[in-house]
Formats: C-alpha cells, sequence, structure tokens
C-alpha cells in the first residue's frame, strides 16, 4: 500500500502499471510447473504420436486458462488497491492534524522509510495530501488490460519451450530429455533473475529456485494435479 505524494496544484497521477521483475519471473516459474505436471507423467516407454499430442493439446489448453485467470485476477487486484487508496486518501483529509492521520501515512510507507519519520515529516505529507484536488473515481485504464495481457503471455508462453522438443522430436524419450534439460534451465534462470534483482547471491538464488521448483513439479504430480 503506496500513497503518492504530490505538488498541492496538481492532482496525483496513477503511474502506467508494469508488470515487476517479481511478477515476470513468477509467472513464468508458474507456467513452468503447471506444463511440467503435464511432461513429468508421460511414460515414455510407451507413449505414441496420439499420447505426446494429447499431452502437448492438455499442457497448452490448461496454461491457457490459468493465463486468463491470472489476468483477471490481476485486473482485480490493481482496481482494488486503487479503490483502497482513495479510501485510505479520504480518510487522511477526514483527520486533520490527528496522529491517527500520521499513523495511517506511516503504515502505508514501507516499513523502513517510515521508521526514519518523524512526525513533522509525516504532518507535511498530510498538509500535502489535503492540499490534493479530490482524484477521479478508481477505474482500469488501457495500460492495465496491456499489463493483463502481459500476466496471460507470461504464463502461456513459459509452456512453449517445454512442449516444443515434443512437436519437433519424434523419440519420445529423448523429447522427453530435452523438454527437462530446458526447464531446469529457465528455473535456474529465473532465480538468478530474481537473485540479481534483490542483490542477493544469484547463483544461490538460482540453486534454491531450481530446488523449490523441482519439489512442486513432484509434489503436484504425487497429489494428482
Amino acid at each position: 500500500m503506496t500513497i503518492s505524494v504530490a505538488q498541492p496544484a496538481r492532482a496525483p497521477a496513477i503511474p502506467a502499471p508494469v508488470l515487476s521483475p517479481i511478477d515476470r519471473v513468477s509467472g513464468v516459474i508458474f507456467g513452468l510447473i503447471m506444463a511440467l505436471t503435464f511432461t513429468g507423467t508421460l511414460s515414455v516407454a510407451t507413449a505414441d504420436r496420439n499420447e505426446v499430442r494429447d499431452m502437448l493439446i492438455g499442457a497448452l489448453g490448461c496454461n491457457i486458462a490459468w493465463g486468463l485467470v491470472d489476468a483477471v485476477m490481476y485486473l482485480l487486484a490493481t482496481l482494488t488497491e486503487r479503490r483502497r487508496n482513495l479510501a485510505l486518501l479520504r480518510e487522511v483529509r477526514s483527520r486533520p492534524g490527528g496522529n491517527r492521520a500520521h499513523e495511517l501515512i506511516a503504515d502505508a510507507l514501507p516499513p523502513v522509510i517510515a521508521s526514519t519519520m518523524d512526525p513533522a515529516e509525516l504532518d507535511v505529507i498530510r498538509t500535502r495530501l489535503e492540499a490534493l484536488p479530490e482524484p477521479p473515481p478508481a477505474s482500469l485504464s488501457l495500460g492495465d488490460f496491456r499489463a493483463a495481457l502481459g500476466v496471460f503471455l507470461v504464463v502461456f508462453l513459459a509452456t512453449l519451450p517445454v512442449a516444443l522438443p515434443f512437436a519437433v522430436i519424434h523419440d519420445a524419450h529423448r523429447a522427453l530429455r530435452v523438454s527437462n534439460g530446458i526447464a531446469l534451465v529457465m528455473l535456474f534462470a529465473g532465480g538468478y533473475y530474481l537473485g540479481r534483482h534483490a542483490e542477493a547471491h544469484p547463483l544461490r538464488t538460482g540453486a534454491a529456485t531450481l530446488a523449490a521448483g523441482v519439489l512442486l513439479v513432484w509434489a503436484t504430480i504425487a497429489l494428482g494435479g
């Protein structure tokens, strides 16, 4: 939850929604896990081309469905967050000069930043918020729908590198090895990217993400997912 501090003469601008690195990588990992639950149940010893085709259709269809679900949930979460921010702004305005307004502002700030601010600094933010014109009702913009499309594509496209070997390699056993190798590399790369983004140890983060992904796939298959 964040409160934007703007100049008194200007209305608060809502930044264009852009998928964060965490959103992008988590979408890829989710898509990979869903695809691997299909490829991991394929019996390469007895599988024929019809079974491979059915597996590909199932994996693609599942990720299309979950991509749509994630996109819709992204839009709902975005709209809910904006409505909550408007309600918070109005509540701050309704409590001029009170400690409650300072508490609301501090709660909306990242904890590390809020811990460094004294009441006078919080009061400056409150004063600027009170000077803002009444913002329009919370709504979704074209940029939000573009971001939702991005959510869908990230989940769906993560399936393709894992499914592609089965479409071009006729030996199901070899195709499964290539597919699994691609998935492992993608899981590690996703964790490595997250590690760099968080300024953590990227190799360790990549290895941890890889291990977690493998465990999640195993658990999903074992539970009948």
